[in-house]
């Protein structure tokens, strides 16, 4: 049998039957040792089970009976404490197999793994009253530039007001920029937001944050791959992004630069085949640029509002968007041959009926007939001699 074709755990349907304390402690230990996304660890969970993982790397010894360096760090972790503690700062450990945990982040277990940021998490932290499986069920990413321009945050506050409104949540990275927007438009709007970090949810990062942070665990859900206590770092940010995009229905970038985090998130989100979408900024603006060139390649839908996200990423029919148009008017309901009549009429010396048909290019008969219909809709004046009424309806 090859590797490939070695059986997977946990691909089955989902179960009812808790997860065992044993699952969940072993899960706990390797999250506290090992990088987010290491497709080794997630690759060694699925085949071994997190338990039978563990004990083998705890026994690991050389041939002069020293242990492995992973096996000092794995006995110095202790995940009973590591639970109670977060527990007691309102912090929740969900795994596999629990009932809140989304089930779309199952999907990165069919990503190859280019990097080392592909795998399945181990589990989430997180703090916040929202069932995270319910909340990610209908959701939206809105992520960006964190420099961005006065333009692009009004959009992202716009479109996570309007999203959060009709009930879909709006996830982010509670970063300065595009990110804080979107949170906080979805909280004005009293919907649903999460954030995603790069470092334990008992931090708030950026510092100038955490009155945000805290308004969002309080109300949303703050997760994190990383057990609390942990620092961001720049591969951090980017095992994050793979979180971002896994769990969301759609991704919305608004202002991204041509070397931009946000591109790494929609990269994910086109690997897993979630919709991709973008917001056109100036052409001239170069935080607009990434942006731009996802549209220009066809890797993201252009959108501009709230309910053109909500028509691709809804079930059909729930959501549709008309055509832009103005409003109409009296001169829109002529027929072609009354517009041809009356643009042919002066406005202010009269004209005779066969003047007006030599300049309409029309029989004599046919523009009568068309003035006096126009003449009762108030667009001329005039009996064999005309021009157009000094005040046009709708002209």
């Amino acid at each position: 049998m090859t590797d490939r074709e070695l059986p997977i755990r946990g691909e089955e349907e989902p179960s009812t039957v808790p997860v065992p304390h044993e699952e969940r402690l072993a899960r706990a230990a390797l999250n506290a040792i090992t990088e987010p996304g290491d497709p080794r660890v997630a690759r060694l969970v699925a085949l071994l089970g997190a338990v039978e993982l563990r004990e083998r790397l705890d026994a690991d010894t050389d041939l002069a009976g020293l242990r492995s360096e992973t096996a000092e760090r794995l006995a110095a972790v202790h995940p009973e404490s590591l639970l109670a503690e977060a527990t007691g700062q309102g912090i929740r450990f969900l795994v596999p197999g629990d009932p809140e945990w989304p089930g779309r982040l199952d999907d990165l277990r069919h990503c190859e793994p280019l990097n080392a940021l592909t795998g399945v998490p181990l589990g989430l932290w997180v703090k916040g009253p929202l069932s995270l499986d319910e909340a990610v069920r209908e959701s939206v990413a809105v992520v960006g530039s964190r420099s961005a321009t006065s333009y692009g945050t009004t959009v992202a506050a716009d479109l996570g007001a309007e999203l959060a409104g009709s009930g879909v949540a709006v996830v982010s990275g509670a970063a300065f920029g595009i990110d804080q927007a979107a949170h906080r438009g979805a909280l004005a709007a009293r919907g649903r937001t999460i954030a995603v970090l790069a470092c334990g949810v008992d931090r708030a990062y950026p510092s100038a944050h955490r009155g945000l942070l805290d308004l969002i665990g309080e109300v949303g859900a703050v997760v994190s791959e990383l057990r609390p206590g942990c620092a961001p770092t720049r591969v951090r940010f980017l095992s994050r992004n793979r979180l971002i995009a896994a769990m969301t229905t759609g991704t919305v970038v608004v202002e991204a630069a041509v070397r931009s985090g946000a591109l790494n998130t929609a990269n994910w989100a086109m690997r897993l085949n979630r919709v991709l979408m973008a917001v056109p900024g100036p052409v001239t603006s170069a935080p607009s640029e990434g942006a731009h060139e996802l549209i220009r390649t066809g890797g993201g839908l252009l959108v501009t509002r709230g309910e053109h996200v909500l028509e691709v990423v809804s079930p059909a029919g729930r959501h549709m968007t008309s055509r832009p148009r103005t409003p109409e008017t009296a001169r829109d309901r002529l027929d072609a041959t009354e517009t041809r009549v009356l643009e042919a009429v002066p406005l202010a010396q009269p004209a005779t009926t066969s003047s007006v048909a030599r300049t309409a290019g029309l029989a004599t008969t046919t523009v009568l007939d068309a003035l006096v219909r126009l003449r009762a809709q108030g667009w001329v004046t005039g009996d064999g001699r005309w021009r157009r009424s000094g005040d046009l309806p709708g002209w």
